[in-house]
């Protein structure tokens, strides 16, 4: 069957199973627009206000279904607005395939209009990049493009389609299988290095298990669980790695670094063995690395073996998909007759029952005084029942989502952690709620963040999305002010925001339901008003303590028993 560049292109994706696409049109990718208009019934297009959006919209729905997530975006501007996005995706590890139009090939490097070079703008920040030159590629290099963000570390994937490819005519086959000589990522681990990290799992007296997101991206949860009661261990998760533990599990200690809990921190810090699967050691999460577990030899589990010994040197690394080697460590594990010595873990648990018996995130709310985040974040836990999908920008808002909504799932926590972009939370959570229709999404957020992506308010409003907005108005870009009142002798430079909207009335001009909640008596009643709108967005615009900062907290160079309590 002989199609054009622009139908071969639709094929594909229903090839690949693409149900959504977010995107944006413009001159480069009309052809594709007009392909995709005649098969609107087989892939759902999402139009966004911002190109930026669409890609956190992708996030959202690659985040929370594990699918990779799918961009069209014209050439020239409708390409670097999404490069943040990409970025974001890339740091995060989110499986995307993401298209960009081009300017026919006989302009190419001409400084036509709407040009730009994506391929050499993305390359360092994309898992791979491809520019189609042949239509007879197409379809080839499209399942190249899935092939390789969904498997190994998943990551974003770029094809630059120009504008002629797009007419020109093949036929049209899509290949079934793809192999690609140069890569072929490593899934099973290694056998020796198994039976060592069980050994050192044998012999510890203080352990900790250390995870990340790599475990929620594996689909890995379950067995993690397994492992960890098998082993009878403490276990933190990052701030990625939420929800692949259950939270209200008396073996997890709470998330770890530079916002973590306190018992979670000097676990690490006083450790004899660090098992880290799926973490990649961030420097949010080790603090200063001259500090860094002075007393632990470290396993390192981690399907990139780019990413093990990068940053800390360790004892044992095992280079693998994480569901694959949890399985094989419990396998491994049940064959062994001897167990970790039940007397030294008993008095390693004492020890930690001391640290978490400081409370680290005890709080008081004044019912007289402004509302407390914290309670805020709270009593969205009780209301959702623990079970709601829960996105975020980046900020202080964020920290205290991640410290005061218990996530016992995986998938349920959508954030951006390693590239940490403003502006995130409102697009994902359109992603999310797309992938989950009937389920309840909540998108926390600052009065600075929602700014960066308010215009996705319009999407949501075509879309009739009822996702439920929390923003924590402190009337301050809350974590700059936080680090200027510590580090910079409170000269609150450009962190003040002095002029905001009266976010009801534009909430309400978008079409949707505003909410101002100033009194912590109404903090309650005015969740539950806005969660039983099944039908409707709803922004909660809560009027929060202006100076109110994330506890505990370790600065910058210090080390995890170096913690600031309050």
């Amino acid at each position: 069957m002989e199609l054009t560049g622009a139908e071969i292109f639709v094929e594909c994706l229903k090839e690949e199973g693409v149900e959504t696409i977010f995107g944006y049109p413009g001159g480069a990718v009309l052809f594709i627009y007009d392909a995709l208009y005649k098969q609107q019934d087989k892939v759902n297009h999402i139009l966004v206000r911002h190109e930026q959006a669409a890609v956190h919209a992708a996030e959202g729905y690659a985040k929370a279904t594990n699918r990779p997530g799918v961009v069209l975006v014209t050439s020239g501007p409708g390409a670097t607005n999404a490069v943040t996005g990409i970025a974001d995706a890339y740091m995060d590890s989110v499986p995307l395939v993401v298209f960009t139009g081009q300017v026919p090939r006989a302009l190419i490097g001409n400084d036509a209009f709407q040009e730009v070079d994506i391929v050499g703008i993305t390359r360092p920040c994309v898992k791979h990049n491809f520019l189609v030159t042949d239509v007879k590629d197409l379809a080839t290099t499209i399942k190249k493009a899935f092939f390789i963000a969904s498997t190994g570390r998943p990551g974003p994937v770029l094809v630059d389609i120009p504008k002629d490819i797009t007419t020109a005519r093949c036929e049209f086959h899509y290949p079934q299988e793809i192999t690609l000589r140069s890569y072929n990522p490593t899934v099973k681990g290694n056998k020796r290095q198994i039976r060592r990290a069980v050994d050192l799992m044998l012999e510890a007296k203080r352990p900790v298990l250390y995870t990340g997101g790599g475990v929620v991206l594996s689909g890995a949860a379950h067995e993690l669980t397994e492992l960890t009661r098998e082993l009878g261990f403490p276990i933190t998760n990052t701030l990625m790695g939420l929800g692949a533990y259950p939270s209200m599990d008396k073996q997890f200690i709470g998330m770890l670094g530079m916002h973590g809990t306190y018992e979670a921190n000097h676990s690490m810090h006083d450790s004899d063995l660090i098992i880290a699967i799926g973490a990649r050691f961030d420097d949010r999460v080790t603090g200063n690395i001259e500090k860094f577990c002075p007393y632990a030899k470290i396993i390192h589990i981690d399907i990139d073996p780019a990413s093990i010994s990068k940053n800390v040197k360790v004892d044992v690394p095992i280079v693998g998909d994480v569901k694959n080697v949890i399985v094989d460590l419990l396998e491994e594990l049940r064959t062994r007759a001897e167990r970790t010595d039940p007397a030294a873990l008993a008095t390693w648990w004492k020890q930690i029952e001391e640290w978490r018996s400081v409370d680290c995130m005890k709080y008081t709310q004044d019912p007289q005084k402004a509302i407390r985040a914290q309670y805020v974040i709270e009593k969205l836990w009780e209301v959702t029942g623990g079970d709601a999908y829960i996105t975020s920008d980046v900020g202080q808002h964020q920290m205290w989502a991640a410290q005061y909504y218990k996530f016992n799932k995986p998938n349920r926590w959508i954030n951006s952690g390693g590239l940490g972009t403003m502006g995130f939370g409102l697009p994902a959570a359109m992603g999310v709620q797309l992938a989950f229709p009937e389920e309840t999404v909540a998108c926390i957020t600052g009065d600075g963040s929602i700014q960066m992506c308010i215009q996705e308010l319009a999407t949501c409003l075509q879309y009739r999305l009822p996702v439920k907005i929390i923003c924590l108005n402190n009337g301050y870009l809350g974590m700059v002010r936080q680090w200027q009142e510590f580090f910079y002798q409170k000269r609150y430079a450009m962190s003040y925001m002095d002029s905001l909207p009266d976010f009801v009335k534009l909430t309400e001009a978008y079409g949707h339901v505003g909410m101002r909640i100033e009194n912590p008596a109404d903090v309650e009643g005015a969740l539950k008003e806005a969660m039983a709108m099944k039908d409707r967005l709803v922004f909660m615009d809560f009027v929060t303590e202006q100076e109110n900062n994330v506890f505990p907290m370790v600065p910058a160079g210090a080390g995890h028993n170096e913690m600031i309590l309050v």
